[in-house]
């Protein structure tokens, strides 16, 4: 008898201890279940994790032709906040841009030389700012500066200087000043058949003011928006108050590292330059950065521009229409404005040369770069 009970005792002991097994199994599976969460799509996914005691959500989604990454810190972050974004997000991709079918520049472009077009309050503010931009440069930032692109198809196809003739004719049809605006009845006109409108040198940085907008408003007020590494907004500051410490794009990527760091709080961080889409012909690189001017790609001696802004939309147009002016105008040019900008340019011989407010916060852990005088 005594040896049945020890028996009983043994089996009820394994029972016991495969069902605390089970039990934490189940747990642990909840647990990632929570923590890796599938959005609508089934494809984007979002990652909850506890950073020095504060709840944060990240989420990266491939819209606008890069990897976006999103993470927000804060204990009333939710999944609702993720697909708020994303829908936020898809909605300005199709409404700004001059390829997609259904979109509100599209019909605008399609329109060119008949009609205007009624567009939301969105893109009606993106075209405004495009053109106020485009005044304060002197076109150097120019939003119909699409056919030119076209040509070029740099990035996606492109691989040989088009004909002198087909860059005049197009360059002939870049010309802000052939934009007509109404506010009152929200409409968009380009007045001149094949003009296109192409406002892929500021919607990067609009659609990331938006998102910051809308995180500030849920009063979430600590985060990192990235659109693709080339418009960042680094929101608030870390949950315990200290600064974000961003790596800087090393602008020859074949050697795969970062120039530099440097700490921002509640600042963007925008950069243009060469390295993004180009292609070489005759020992010559020919970038994706096309200025009105000659219908060519800038050859100025620069690599790329950084921005530092406290909005992506002045940030991301400025970019484009500073690296556009070279060094010195664009220094001087950026020294002279009234708002609180900063940044660093690089030149071909790897030398960087910043503003005054920026050229003791950055970091440069590369000794390919050095500060010019």
């Amino acid at each position: 008898m005594f040896k049945n009970k020890k028996t009983t005792l043994i089996l009820a002991a394994i029972v016991i201890i495969i069902a605390v097994a089970v039990g934490a199994w189940m747990l642990l599976n909840n647990k990632e279940n929570e923590n890796t969460q599938a959005s609508n799509d089934g494809q984007n996914v979002t990652q909850v994790s506890t950073d020095g005691g504060t709840r944060s959500m990240s989420q990266t989604f491939y819209i606008y032709d890069t990897v976006v990454n999103i993470k927000v810190f804060g204990d009333t972050v939710a999944q609702k906040n993720m697909d708020d974004i994303l829908h936020l997000l898809e909605r300005l991709d199709i409404a700004l841009s001059r390829t997609k079918e259904g979109g509100e520049v599209y019909a605008v472009n399609q329109a060119a030389g008949k009609e205007a077009v009624v567009v939301s309050d969105d893109t009606l503010d993106v075209v405004k700012q495009s053109l106020k931009y485009a005044e304060e440069m002197n076109g150097l930032f120019d939003p119909t500066i699409g056919p030119l692109v076209d040509l070029w198809n740099i990035g996606s196809g492109g691989e040989k200087v088009p004909p002198q003739a087909d860059i005049d004719k197009t360059k002939a049809l870049t010309n802000y000043k052939n934009v007509i605006i109404d506010e009152a009845a929200k409409t968009v006109k380009l007045t001149q058949e094949g003009m296109v409108l192409d406002l892929g040198g500021i919607g990067k940085g609009y659609a990331a003011d938006r998102v910051a907008d809308y995180l500030k408003a849920e009063g979430l007020d600590s985060a990192m928006i990235n659109l693709g590494g080339s418009s960042i907004i680094a929101l608030g500051t870390k949950p315990d108050g200290a600064p974000w410490n961003i790596g800087l794009q090393d602008p020859d990527q074949s050697r795969g590292t970062q120039l530099g760091t440097i700490k921002v709080s509640d600042e963007v961080i925008d950069a243009s330059g060469v390295y993004e889409r180009f292609f070489i012909q005759d020992e010559v690189r020919y970038h994706h950065i096309l200025d009105p001017r000659t219908g060519f790609p800038s050859q100025n001696g620069l690599k790329s521009i950084t921005i530092m802004s406290p909005n992506a939309t002045d940030a991301d147009a400025l970019s484009t229409g500073v690296f556009l002016m070279g060094l010195e105008e664009g220094m001087k040019y950026l020294e002279s404005l009234p708002e609180a900008i900063e940044a660093f340019f690089i030149t071909d011989d790897n030398k960087i040369y910043a503003t005054s407010g920026i050229r003791e916060r950055l970091q440069l852990t590369d000794p390919t770069y050095s500060f010019g005088n």
